[in-house]
């Protein structure tokens, strides 16, 4: 069982997330089936965006021990509905991606709709500058 799985929006940041926790070097891929990493499962982002997809992330859901919501604070839209969450019998946690080039309000959105999602824990995180990753790795890694 893979402890986390992350779904989001396509170009959320969900692979340069698995690929930063898995200390791999950052290489921009457009996800296009379910990826397998040391202790992730990457989703790609089209079954947020459909939700006729969901049933796809509900099955792929059981093999983790952690739902991920991944919400790109810079971006206008984002598919990640009110009580998304209550789909999953499992925690559900909220990262807000790419905050270095975000503004404040952009930031406090972003925690306003993953509350709204169901997250029960929202990190802030930045892969690039590398700010909040060692806590969200430290997160995962004591629910092992």
């Amino acid at each position: 069982m893979k402890n986390v799985i992350f779904m989001g929006k396509t170009g959320s940041g969900k692979t340069t997330l698995c690929q930063k926790l898995d200390e791999l070097e950052l290489e921009y891929k457009k996800t296009q089936s379910i990826e397998l990493y040391n202790d992730a499962i990457d989703t790609p982002g089209e079954y947020m965006e459909n939700r006729t997809l969901y049933n796809a992330l509900m099955t792929t859901s059981v093999d983790a021990k952690i739902i991920a919501l991944v919400y790109d604070c810079t971006q206008e839209e984002n598919y990640i509905a009110p009580g998304f969450a209550t789909m999953f019998n499992k925690e559900v946690i909220g990262i807000i991606t790419k905050i270095a080039i975000a503004t404040k309000a952009e930031i406090d959105l972003a925690f306003e709709q993953l509350t709204m999602a169901g997250a029960s824990k929202i990190f802030k995180v930045d892969t690039i500058e590398d700010i909040g990753i060692k806590e969200l790795r430290s997160y995962l890694k004591n629910k092992e």
